[in-house]
């Protein structure tokens, strides 16, 4: 390889392992031995503004680490992730940005979630929750 070009490179993987849903686990079936699933969560971002900060990233690569040694060492790994949308920082947010909530809040989710698929985290976006969705 001549030159490494992240822009191509990693969205060429990261479309791989989405495409094979990589990060996607089945679920258990009944009698699996416990010992060998994983479940990896870490607390989940409000989205009260459209970026993250140097502190997602610290708390979401952590996790991260966690989640591949775990795969690595023949552990089938749950990584699920969704947002805190619900309440006043949501409303804060919509307030300052002069939008309705529910608008402002799924505006700054879609944001931080293209952000965070960018970073290639091991993430299983098909289990996605959010707060403020019934």
């Amino acid at each position: 390889m001549q030159d490494y070009n992240p822009q191509e490179i990693e969205a060429k993987w990261q479309a791989v392992w989405d495409a094979e849903g990589t990060f996607h686990p089945p679920n258990p079936a009944p009698g699996d031995a416990p010992e060998r699933h994983w479940y990896q969560l870490e607390m989940l971002p409000y989205p009260s503004g459209k970026e993250m900060h140097m502190g997602h990233v610290l708390n979401y690569t952590m996790g991260d680490v966690v989640a591949r040694y775990k795969r690595r060492h023949g552990y089938t790994v749950l990584r699920p992730m969704g947002f805190d949308s619900f309440g006043l920082p949501a409303e804060n947010a919509a307030i300052k940005d002069g939008g309705h909530p529910l608008e402002i809040t799924e505006r700054n989710m879609e944001a931080i979630r293209e952000q965070m698929r960018r970073m290639g985290w091991a993430i299983d976006w098909q289990r996605e929750v959010s707060a403020h969705e019934p």
